[in-house]
């Protein structure tokens, strides 16, 4: 049976063409005399995201731990949202890597407040672990994919630099947030000393993500990466994915974000599910469970059963993610499963 996964946008496969500059991709050795397609893909992240220069990694949890190596030493504290994919989604790698604690802020709307930022603050006292760095996140997986506006980026921003702080900002999404908000990646990288950007979500590539900022942070984090076992060898075919996805698949996710504004608005007319519409910024759709007796684990089940994949996050909640590989059609499909799905 042929299913309609929208688990996640990490489970696209690549098309045709790309699947060409695979294939015909010139590479090297990137540890010894380095690779061209990879040296072509770090420029051209880093044009796009307006640093100096960026390295390749093969994931997104990997660029996010080799920039907190980078900026951070063991005893330090870093500040991130309370439910932000570094803290929570990255198996405690913060501590277990880098020996640094997390200092959490804000709720399930994925938001940090400037001035609660400014008040969790460690004061220079020996007895306290060192505020170092802060950790945005944009778009917020956790929170269904919303978009952090530029004025709280700005303003949170602000706090940290004032404080002494390094800012990195964990963009795996920052491609839809670029599209949903008309702002460029360059105006939101303007405000992190440090970026992530991953190419195997929204962006269609099977694998990798690049880590960027300027040349002393990517002499840092070369030594990370190296300790962590991310530098590749013929990597030019993965980058060369990568390539075609920051060239040819970023302005294509408007259709991904409305085809999720329309998943809501079809999913929330449903009697015991509960979604929004106006409440769906990108790509990802909360789904609650509201039906007496039912859980977000079981629905999920059932939908399954129908051909229909979805991630329960958590006892009540259901996440779907719209991507390059579903469509109108899956969505018809979808709707009609759930229909029958909660009328059972």
């Amino acid at each position: 049976m042929s299913v309609s996964d929208f688990r996640s946008d990490t489970v696209t496969r690549a098309c045709p063409a790309m699947r060409e500059a695979i294939a015909g991709a010139e590479v090297g050795d990137d540890v010894l005399e380095g690779d061209p397609t990879v040296r072509r893909l770090e420029e051209a992240a880093a044009a796009w995201l307006g640093k100096e220069g960026a390295l390749f990694v093969p994931s997104g949890t990997m660029a996010n731990q080799v920039a907190l190596g980078a900026w951070t030493r063991p005893g330090d504290e870093i500040v991130c949202q309370r439910f932000a994919h570094v803290t929570t989604f990255e198996a405690g790698a913060a501590g277990f890597l880098h020996g640094v604690q997390s200092m959490t802020v804000g709720g399930d709307d994925g938001q940090m407040d400037p001035d609660e930022v400014r008040a969790c603050l460690r004061p220079r006292f020996i007895h306290c672990p060192p505020s170092r760095l802060l950790c945005l996140e944009q778009t917020h997986n956790w929170a269904g994919g919303v978009v952090t506006p530029l004025e709280r980026v700005e303003a949170l921003s602000e706090v940290a630099r004032e404080a002494g702080l390094s800012v990195h900002l964990d963009g795996a999404r920052l491609a839809n947030a670029v599209v949903a908000s008309g702002v460029s990646a360059r105006e939101w990288c303007a405000h992190a000393d440090s970026v992530s950007l991953c190419f195997s979500k929204g962006l269609g590539a099977p694998v990798g993500s690049v880590v960027a900022g300027d040349a002393a942070f990517l002499e840092r984090a070369r030594l990370v990466r190296k300790r962590l076992g991310g530098w590749m060898r013929q990597a030019g075919h993965l980058a060369a994915a990568a390539l075609y996805a920051l060239e040819h698949n970023v302005e294509r996710l408007a259709e991904d974000h409305a085809l999720a504004r329309s998943l809501a608005g079809r999913l929330g007319a449903l009697e015991g599910l509960e979604a929004s519409a106006e409440a769906v910024d990108t790509n990802i759709v909360m789904v609650g469970v509201s039906a007496p007796g039912r859980d977000a684990a079981g629905v999920a089940a059932a939908l399954g059963e129908h051909g229909v994949l979805v991630m329960p996050m958590g006892p009540r909640r259901l996440r779907f993610v719209t991507h390059l590989d579903v469509g109108p059609g899956d969505l018809d499909r979808l709707v009609e499963a759930a229909e029958s799905v909660m009328q059972g």
